[in-house]
């Protein structure tokens, strides 16, 4: 199981912030934004090691790797 930020869309925003900030924009003046989390679940692995993962949790999951 991983739980953690979304990489592309982490790093898709930053180019925009660079382009503001060299346009003379300050950086505190720029607002925050939040990046969405992405839950993910490897059954493959999960059953290598004789875990079985609950169908709640499976549900909760962004993404399931079967």
């Amino acid at each position: 199981m991983s739980y953690g930020p979304n990489i592309p869309e982490f790093y898709r925003p930053l180019g925009i912030y660079a382009g503001r900030i060299l346009s003379g924009r300050k950086p505190g003046d720029l607002p925050v934004r939040t990046i969405r989390s992405e839950f993910v679940i490897n059954l493959k692995t999960a059953k290598a090691l004789g875990l079985t993962i609950p169908e709640t949790l499976l549900a909760t999951a962004d993404e399931v790797i079967r």
